[in-house]
């Protein structure tokens, strides 16, 4: 039996499994094993850990066994590509398949070091930072001993438009002095999390608006900062991690915190946004297929015989299977898409498939998870299956890292400037058939207001 015969693969498409290294493939193997049998088993043990009392922000002791196993297995931060030494040797298509497999449990990821915002700031120290900088903050990251969160949105702006952040960060000799107010980094309540990297405006003068902001390294412990609040997504806390609500009043740091330098802060977004913008979606597809799997568990359920019939025998419930089947494989391709576009020609030259893939993998996926809650009934929306943490995570995607409006203004901006040229292809189609209606003796017929002039 062929390596692509193990179940890891079912679901590759032909295209993708001819381009898999045999590093990816035994990787792949591990991965589906590793959440098979390791973490789908163990989801209410770690429901459980998360409830004792006074332990809702520290991570679960069997968090830690399960990392300590993943990086055993050599499983740990698989997302770095390739082009970075401190790469597993992955390409971005290679990672798409192991992380559609760590999203069919939410907490997956993280056992293997894969999880937001880590990916995100582990690719930026790694491709941005110094020597020293990579030692101190990088190092402890990629072995697991550390956390990080990400610091960027704000109460007060619109932080779509991240021109307007606010937050100042002000020198003052050999510190930087930040003042303002965050949303969304991890919780510094969980103690695991040491350093927040943060975005703000260093230049609000500057004429290029693109170049008043910078990025910086700030301790978590660092005098000044308080955490105003944990923040719930749609009623869940996200413990241990969480979201954080913070005020930062006269922080001080190092100058050589800064990462990159000064008015840089745009370029190292753009940089770390760009494979970790669709790990999300990734994570989701993965995600869907479990769903789905609980809804054709649903369908045969001899307990449910609505009028003396299994769910799954109705004729709408046999519709709906296929409409989630066929809306699956089609996400799947346009994620595997934008990997492949990435390795091929560059974050840059991807945006487009990337934004496709932020576009419409969340909007699937909610479609998806809300027919598999219907099928469930009131079930569906308790504790007793998974699906309402699911369709949170994928609403709460369509927000996170810019939210979908945002790209598809990106998407119809680009595709507007190409209309000049299918106006002029459509004259020359009207130029050849004006001679090609006169060669035949034909009248040449215009319609008023919408026939080209040429």
């Amino acid at each position: 039996m062929s390596d692509l015969d193990h179940p890891a693969f079912h679901r590759i498409p032909p295209w993708v499994k001819a381009k898999l290294s045999p590093v990816a493939i035994e990787k792949i193997q591990k991965v589906y094993d590793f959440v098979e049998t390791e973490c789908i088993p163990a989801e209410p043990i770690m429901k459980a850990q998360i409830e004792e009392i006074g332990k809702r922000w520290t991570t679960q002791p069997l968090m830690h066994e399960l990392r300590e196993k993943a990086k055993i297995a050599g499983l740990f931060n698989l997302f770095l590509p390739k082009h970075f030494k401190e790469s597993p040797g992955l390409t971005n298509l290679e990672y798409a398949c192991c992380c559609e497999l760590m999203g069919r449990v939410y907490w997956a990821q993280q056992t293997m070091n894969c999880h937001a915002p880590e990916t995100g700031n582990i690719e930026l120290l790694a491709k941005y930072c110094t020597p020293e900088q990579k030692t101190k903050w990088l190092q402890p990251l990629l072995d697991g001993t550390a956390s990080s969160a990400y610091s960027m949105t704000e109460p007060d702006r619109a932080s779509s438009d991240a021109t307007q952040i606010g937050c100042r960060i002000t020198r003052e000799g050999n510190e930087y002095v930040i003042n303002g107010r965050k949303l969304y980094g991890n919780c510094m309540w969980n103690s695991e999390n040491k350093f927040f990297i943060l975005m703000g405006c260093s230049d609000p003068t500057n004429p290029n608006k693109w170049a008043r902001h910078s990025t910086v390294i700030v301790p978590t412990n660092t005098p000044g900062i308080t955490q105003v609040r944990n923040m719930t997504i749609m009623g869940y806390d996200y413990a241990p991690e969480g979201h954080g609500e913070y005020l930062y009043e006269n922080v001080r740091i190092p100058v050589e915190n800064i990462i990159l330098g000064e008015g840089r802060a745009f370029e190292i977004a753009q940089g770390r946004l760009g494979p970790g913008r669709i790990h999300h979606c990734m994570r989701l597809i993965g995600q869907c297929e479990r769903a789905y799997e609980l809804a054709l568990i649903r369908c045969i359920d001899p307990r449910k015989t609505p009028r003396g019939k299994l769910i799954g025998e109705f004729d709408s419930t046999i519709e709906r299977i296929a409409q989630m089947r066929l809306e699956i494989d089609q996400a799947r391709l346009v994620v595997l898409n934008a990997a492949d576009t990435m390795d091929i020609h560059g974050n840059k030259a991807g945006r487009y498939a990337i934004a496709q893939s932020k576009i419409l993998i969340p909007n699937m996926a909610t479609r998806v998870i809300d027919e598999c809650m219907q099928l469930y009934g009131g079930q569906g929306l308790t504790q007793h299956t998974p699906l309402p943490e699911m369709w949170t995570y994928a609403r709460f995607v369509r927000i996170a890292d810019g939210p979908d409006s945002a790209h598809r203004h990106q998407v119809g901006r680009d595709e507007l400037k190409t209309a000049e040229k299918y106006a002029e292809r459509n004259r020359e189609y009207q130029k050849r058939y004006k001679a090609l209606a006169e060669t035949k003796g034909l009248k040449y017929e215009t319609f008023w207001g919408t026939t080209p002039k040429i």
